[in-house]
């Protein structure tokens, strides 16, 4: 429930940045939320596979042998999925956070240089999120920029609580 309740409240905020920001620049403010409200929707609705490995760890306890082999495969086959719409997911994270970052160095709404480590960390996030679904086994440029990512957004938070007069 919780993780339902974090991508509820990423449409919401989706809808407060776009009703801040999008007096600057309306364009850049509906790319921000089409895919930060895909992102959240796809992760809204890969949730319900959540559910289905509970559902399979019930069946798991009380069955043995050939049966357990069929629902480890079966657990596999939705842990794949996931990770597919995840990585999708990110990947319009990434457009949508390249928007408002673009917004924000365009017309200066915070310091140039928080919206430019914006633009930085979200291309390196987002082309990390296209290598690893290519080569799944190759999560440098994907941890690097995730991690790059979450900086910029506690920055970028701090200074709108502490620090903006919008």
């Amino acid at each position: 429930m919780l993780i339902l309740i974090e991508h509820i409240s990423i449409i919401t905020l989706a809808i407060t940045l776009y009703i801040a920001f999008s007096p600057y620049n309306r364009h850049l403010g509906i790319v921000w939320c089409i895919f930060r409200i895909g992102e959240a929707l796809i992760q809204i609705y890969d949730k319900k596979n959540y559910w289905g490995l509970l559902n399979l760890a019930n069946q798991y306890s009380d069955t043995n042998g050939a049966e357990n082999d069929v629902l480890i495969d079966l657990g596999h086959t939705i842990l794949k999925t996931k990770e597919f719409r995840f990585v999708i997911a990110q990947f319009f994270f990434s457009i949508g956070t390249i928007s408002y970052s673009l917004l924000f160095v365009i017309y200066g709404v915070i310091p140039t240089i928080i919206g430019w480590f914006g633009i930085i960390a979200s291309i390196l996030y987002g082309f990390g999120n296209v290598i690893f679904l290519i080569k799944p086994d190759v999560k440098v440029l994907w941890n690097i920029g995730g991690g790059l990512i979450l900086l910029f957004e506690l920055v970028l938070g701090g200074w709108l609580l502490f620090f903006s007069h919008i």
